[in-house]
């Protein structure tokens, strides 16, 4: 009789707990997100006005999109990566994207910076270094008939400096960097 008592006590302690936790909370949770910060609960997407009146969704400045064509920015190598950096498997994977940057760009003798060639922890990172920005800019220009200065131009209005001037490195969001060079986003003005 004593266990049929607890048993039904855990029983009810855990449908209240599972409305509580799993719907109340998750519902309030949600609403204020929606409410408090309504661009970033909904994904932060990048969202370009169509000529025919219509809005269109390009992505989320939040995740990493796969360029792979001469004339866009390409970002880190997409996939998780939680291999050591001495493992023989990530010095093969490294080796492996040299090589395909290699064969993309075959002009460019510059040092190819680390990010191109090695996934970050989540394998979405939506952002790149000035410096991995800086390496492609030639092919770029070239493969859109663009000068480089041009290129820069649009790299440095999509680059997002450190917080407080300390905190974090400078990134370049390839996604609204490539919108932009195909001029469905405008370029802010930098100053």
């Amino acid at each position: 009789m004593k266990t049929m008592k607890l048993f039904r006590a855990a029983v009810v302690c855990f449908g209240i707990m599972t409305v509580l936790c799993g719907a109340v909370y998750t519902a309030a949770v949600t609403g204020a997100a929606q409410l408090l910060f309504p661009d970033q609960a909904g994904g932060s997407m990048i969202v370009v006005a169509q000529k025919d009146g219509t809005q269109k969704e390009y992505g989320s400045q939040w995740l990493a999109q796969e360029f792979t064509k001469p004339g866009y920015l390409i970002g880190r190598p997409s996939g998780v990566s939680n291999l050591s950096p001495v493992s023989e498997e990530q010095q093969k994977l490294v080796l492996d994207r040299i090589s395909w940057w290699h064969s993309l760009d075959p002009d460019n003798q510059a040092d190819i910076p680390m990010d191109l060639v090695t996934a970050s922890g989540s394998g979405v990172d939506p952002h790149i270094s000035p410096e991995a920005a800086e390496y492609q800019v030639a092919r770029i220009a070239a493969a859109r008939d663009m000068t480089e200065e041009e290129v820069r131009s649009i790299i440095k209005t999509c680059t997002k400096e450190r917080f407080l001037g300390f905190i974090g490195e400078p990134a370049v969001n390839v996604l609204e960097v490539n919108l932009t060079l195909d001029g469905l986003l405008q370029a802010k003005k930098v100053v």
